[in-house]
């Protein structure tokens, strides 16, 4: 764990998002970036990708400066903050998915939130699912206290299965006795085109409420709009995709 600089945090949730099996359609990744750049957020921290990746799943890359001179570019979790408003901070945090030592991996979370005095963190996640690529984004999630979805109208997610690095960290920061939401978006599995700014767009709808957070939203709104039309015109061209889309609007509609 590399701490950059140690600012004055108050009431500061932290946003966390993992790219790969946890960030179908990039939907998680774009909507954290998305708020990173609309913070005009700063760096804070990064946890050191040596112990916890194979890099001959998840290459370094190279780089070309504008000096001319290369460098390595390694996949670590990066930490930035930003001012939500004039009396609160938010700290975003984002990387790929990590390949080994989840646990050590969290400890090193937990690290960094007990430094930093963060007690409350929410977790940006998107799944493929048989849903229909026109209708609203259905957003689900799970929390420590299950009223705070009630609130905002967040269906609970009733999933079991193989998980990700995002419902390890759920489970490890509930251990912890710290606060956590965990937000997911359903995306449509036939859909391959990434990133997806329907799924980031009703992440970040969700999300404000929730943390009182407040970013101009309608350039992400005319990027989801023309990212449907894009899949409206693909799905018209291609007889077998347009009719799975039949069958599921049809088995939608008996349901």
């Amino acid at each position: 764990m590399r701490l950059f600089v140690r600012p004055t945090l108050r009431e500061a949730p932290l946003l966390l998002a993992f790219e790969g099996w946890n960030d179908a359609g990039e939907a998680a990744s774009m909507a954290l970036r998305y708020v990173a750049d609309h913070l005009g957020s700063a760096p804070l921290a990064e946890i050191d990708c040596e112990e916890f990746f194979d890099f001959t799943v998840a290459r370094p890359q190279v780089a070309i400066g504008e000096d001319g001179a290369r460098r390595i570019d390694w996949p670590h979790t990066v930490f930035r903050y930003g001012s939500m408003d004039p009396r609160r901070e938010l700290l975003l945090g984002w990387g790929p998915e990590p390949h080994l030592r989840w646990r050590r991996y969290g400890e090193q979370l937990l690290s960094l939130l007990a430094r930093l005095g963060v007690s409350r963190v929410v977790l940006l996640g998107a799944y493929l699912a048989d849903v229909v690529y026109s209708r609203p984004v259905v957003v689900t999630g799970s929390a420590t206290d299950d009223a705070r979805l009630e609130e905002h109208a967040i269906g609970a997610s009733r999933y079991e299965g193989p998980t990700g690095i995002v419902g390890v960290l759920g489970e490890e920061l509930r251990r912890a006795g710290i606060e956590f939401v965990s937000l997911w978006a359903g995306l449509p599995h036939y859909i391959g085109e990434a990133p997806n700014p329907r799924g980031a767009l009703a992440l970040l709808e969700r999300l404000g409420p929730m943390i009182g957070l407040r970013v101009d939203l309608e350039p992400l709104r005319a990027e989801a709009a023309r990212f449907e039309e894009d899949v409206s015109a693909m799905v018209a061209s291609d007889p077998e995709l347009g009719e799975y889309v039949r069958q599921l609007k049809r088995r939608g509609f008996v349901q």
